[in-house]
């Protein structure tokens, strides 16, 4: 169930505007089809998609052109770690790309109620993601706060297969930088 206070919001792209809201269950299936069609990220299974859309809207948002998907951001609040929201997976239609639009989904996600005690924003990145590092990189540059990538989980934590490591990107603190006023 989406949180009271986040509404949607549109800001104009090339002439159609970018709606970013709470994720519906009927947003898993494009979602799940971004995913398998990105070529990038590790797709998951519906169900998995489904579970993010239901059971963790509070730390999702989705952004939609007209009825189109246009990308999503999917996030959770570690257990251990209360002050950190964690980016699983974050993703743009190819059509969309180059427009802006992961790094308002981002910060539509870090204005989010749910988010309000959020003090660090990580994720995993694969050396060979040039883009999400380049996304991650000008995200801290905004709001001009440090940023720490280190080694998280090697290759051979995968099983073996062709799964690259995955880099640890931790950005903040941010609780001083105003998050209500993030930079557009």
């Amino acid at each position: 169930m989406p949180e009271e206070g986040f509404a949607t919001t549109t800001r104009a792209l090339g002439g159609s505007s970018v709606a970013l809201g709470a994720p519906t269950l009927a947003d898993a299936p494009a979602v799940c089809e971004l995913v398998a069609n990105s070529q990038v990220l590790d797709a998951n299974s519906l169900y998995c998609y489904l579970l993010l859309c239901r059971d963790f809207s509070d730390t999702c948002v989705v952004a939609r052109v007209g009825s189109a998907l246009a990308g999503f951001v999917t996030s959770y609040r570690p257990p251990a770690r209360a002050d950190t929201v964690f980016i699983w997976q974050i993703g743009v239609a190819e059509g969309f790309r180059r427009q802006g639009i992961a790094k308002r989904l981002l910060r539509a996600l870090l204005s989010r109620p749910s988010c309000r005690s959020v003090r660090y924003l990580e994720a995993t990145v694969t050396p060979s993601n040039a883009a999400s590092q380049r996304l991650f990189q000008k995200l801290a540059d905004d709001l001009e706060v440090p940023i720490r990538v280190e080694r998280e989980f090697t290759a051979e934590m995968f099983g073996g297969g062709n799964h690259e490591e995955e880099l640890r990107i931790r950005i903040g603190p941010l609780a001083d930088k105003g998050k209500e006023s993030l930079p557009k």
